[in-house]
């Protein structure tokens, strides 16, 4: 099929329609500079989600525009299609593995916000007022959880059950470690709790820096994985762009049945060196029970779980 003109011109008015959309929307979604101490903590998981959701319609917006310009390019609907998917999937694959930094980065701080606790601890302050003074200084990567949970602290909330808030939201086994002896203390007033908070740092951070070697393992199978999507996406394009009479048999109802059908074994293949490539999440051996978070009896308990958490 021949690419028209004014098609392709239609096709670049709606992606620059959808761009002004985009930013509009960005510019509307703007969070408050200004805001009072006890709403700190709604408003950075607010912040944060609003810039997810931002990164999110971005993606959209691009996917579909590679989408309509391929689809005006070659006159395939699978063609257009297949694009868009791959704009959408493919930064994740051939991307830096963000998750992993996010998790290292959270065991650090969970490691660091560990010690500021035995070292307040130290000073022969309670457990509860140690988190409320070391609640601001929280590392970055769990500050707004930690302002959460001072904030449920200052509003008359029991620790207990405030700890097991806590625990639901970090959704990490190294949070579950510290905020188990967190609890015990709370509930049965543990000995030697800045000697045991030492120890879990030092776990954290041995956790963290397995983590990394791990990583720096898996750093050559993704650099691998680069190359044989890098050269797979620039054949096909290459193949678009200087030989379109050999894609002719594509143009047909049939054709775009078969192009259907090698995209979704290309997309097959593609995920397989994505879990390859990838580090998967850390099971959570202990989870602490969050249903007293009322106050109910007998939700004290922490619990074994077992297999993955999706």
């Amino acid at each position: 099929m021949s690419l028209d003109t004014s098609t392709m011109l239609a096709a670049v008015l709606g992606l620059g329609a959808a761009v002004g959309v985009l930013l509009i929307v960005a510019a509307w979604h703007q969070p408050a500079a200004a805001a009072q101490p006890s709403r700190r903590a709604g408003l950075i998981r607010a912040a944060r989600g609003q810039a997810g959701d931002r990164r999110a319609l971005l993606r959209v917006v691009v996917a579909v525009g590679a989408g309509v310009l391929t689809g005006a390019i070659t006159g395939w609907i699978v063609g257009a299609v297949l694009a868009a998917a791959a704009v959408w999937f493919l930064p994740r694959l051939v991307g830096p593995d963000r998750t992993h930094t996010q998790r290292v980065a959270r065991i650090e701080a969970i490691a660091s916000w560990t010690e500021m606790l035995r070292d307040v601890l130290s000073a022969a302050a309670g457990l509860e007022q140690a988190i409320l003074a070391t609640a601001p200084l929280a590392p970055a990567a769990i500050r707004g959880e930690v302002a959460a949970l001072a904030a449920r602290l200052e509003s008359g909330q029991r620790l207990a059950p405030a700890l097991r808030a806590l625990a639901r939201e970090l959704d990490d086994p190294t949070a579950d470690l510290v905020l188990a002896a967190l609890v015990l203390a709370a509930e049965h007033q543990a000995r030697q709790l800045g000697d045991l908070l030492g120890s879990l740092a030092t776990t954290a951070r041995g956790q963290a820096a397995m983590r990394m070697r791990v990583e720096t393992g898996r750093a050559r199978t993704r650099t691998s994985v680069r190359v044989i999507v890098a050269t797979t996406l620039a054949f096909a394009a290459g193949v678009v762009v200087f030989n379109r009479a050999y894609l002719d048999v594509y143009n047909t109802a049939t054709g775009q049945i078969v192009l259907l059908g090698i995209g979704g074994l290309f997309a097959t293949g593609f995920a397989w060196l994505a879990r390859i490539a990838t580090s998967g999440r850390q099971t959570r051996v202990l989870a602490l029970d969050a249903s007293d978070l009322t106050g109910a009896p007998g939700g004290g308990e922490a619990r074994v779980s077992g297999g993955e958490r999706s």
